[in-house]
């Protein structure tokens, strides 16, 4: 394993190649995201640490939508079980390191809030937390502070660096977390330029379904529920390709050279990078 530079450009690669794989096998992606959303949502619901344990396994759930998309590449199945392959395919030794970037996390994102909490005195962490304020998505956006949320995302940025490799480099290359974390950021950090290509490109892809598929339901006259009922699939679908654009990134920021670890090849309208 070895980092590799890339020029800028190469965020559009990395764009590209994760439509690209979400397209091989949409309904397994599709269907794996699902899964997760819904083993989420139940364990939030144990009672005092709920809210906490969803961020303690991300690390782990990180590593098994990256094993679905190297089965994909692989041509082998994908089933809603490779959730789980970050904690139950390495070995007990990965799945605690995997924990442990878990509990770190929670740790980052405990900062994160306590930072935005200075500015708002902790209304985005109560509503983080599902404390907030209810009633309808207008009521709920007006609580916001745009300063806290403005402090939240930068203080996420190095925080996001630090996390976007590890858990895949503790469970694929059996990094300990510490070095894990480090490499993950310098690799991020050297790459900054493809990665903030890569970012604007998903973010004016979100605005311009969001805003898109908005404009043209009040064109049609259509409520607010079928508004969210177009809305929310296209933001799931969304959500799913960005999240098999994180193996296109891996792929581009490490030399590895395994069978078990497929390289993504060159998608149709690709540059080479």
């Amino acid at each position: 394993m070895r980092l590799i530079e890339v020029p800028a450009k190469t965020g559009y690669v990395w764009f590209r190649q994760g439509i690209w794989l979400f397209r091989r096998n949409p309904f397994a992606f599709l269907t794996v995201f699902f899964a997760y959303l819904f083993v989420m949502t139940l364990i939030s619901r144990v009672p005092l640490v709920g809210p906490l344990l969803p961020l303690l396994f991300i690390p782990g759930i990180a590593v098994g939508f990256m094993a679905a998309c190297r089965n994909t590449i692989a041509g082998k199945p994908v089933w809603p079980t490779i959730l789980v392959d970050g904690f139950r395919s390495y070995g007990s030794v990965v799945a605690r390191r995997l924990l442990a970037l878990g509990a770190l996390y929670i740790v980052a994102m405990a900062v994160i809030f306590a930072s935005s909490a200075l500015v708002d005195g902790g209304t985005l962490l109560s509503i983080m937390m599902g404390d907030g304020p209810s009633g309808d998505p207008e009521t709920v956006a007006a609580s916001f502070s745009p300063l806290a949320v403005l402090v939240a995302m930068a203080c996420y940025i190095p925080v996001a660096m630090l996390f976007w490799f590890a858990p895949i480099l503790v469970a694929w290359h059996d990094v300990p977390p510490a070095k894990a974390l480090f490499f993950s950021l310098v690799s991020c950090w050297r790459n900054r330029g493809a990665f903030i290509y890569y970012g604007v490109l998903w973010i004016a892809i979100a605005l311009a379904v969001s805003f898109g598929l908005t404009a043209l339901m009040q064109a049609l006259g259509a409520g607010q529920e079928m508004a969210l009922a177009v809305l929310m699939p296209a933001s799931i679908i969304v959500t799913t390709a960005l999240y098999c654009s994180f193996y296109a990134t891996y792929r581009g920021c490490f030399g590895v050279k395994s069978a078990d670890s497929p390289d993504i090849p060159d998608a149709p309208g690709t540059p080479n990078a």
